[in-house]
């Protein structure tokens, strides 16, 4: 495998070129992990409207989060007490965790290439 942007010849199943740091597309091995952990449900902090448990569920599912919305809500329409599960699952179901933003902050100089 070699790097796209600067030729030089890759191990198998490197994420970054070792000399230029260009993305090679191929997901690195802790990268599964953490998707495999994340499949509890959990509300989400990013994706909610008034307690993020539709967009958590989403997330769960692997769904659109407006999709679960609506069948939420059709569902509530039309058997009123799942507005009690919906108030449970605020109480019960923890909140995820916060996202951690980019480490390096914008303001380093960036190199220049021509």
């Amino acid at each position: 495998m070699y790097c796209i942007k600067c030729g030089v010849k890759l191990e198998e199943g490197s994420a970054y070129c070792s000399q230029c740091g260009t993305a090679t597309g191929v997901r690195p091995a802790a990268s599964t992990q953490t998707t495999s952990a994340r499949s509890r449900l959990m509300r989400s902090l990013y994706d909610k409207k008034i307690a993020g448990v539709c967009g958590g569920l989403a997330e769960y599912l692997q769904m659109d989060s407006t999709l679960v919305r609506l069948i939420w809500l059709a569902c509530t329409i039309c058997f009123p007490p799942l507005l009690l599960a919906y108030i449970a699952a605020w109480i019960i179901v923890p909140k995820e965790p916060p996202r951690l933003v980019s480490a390096m902050p914008d303001s380093f100089p960036q190199a220049q290439t021509q």
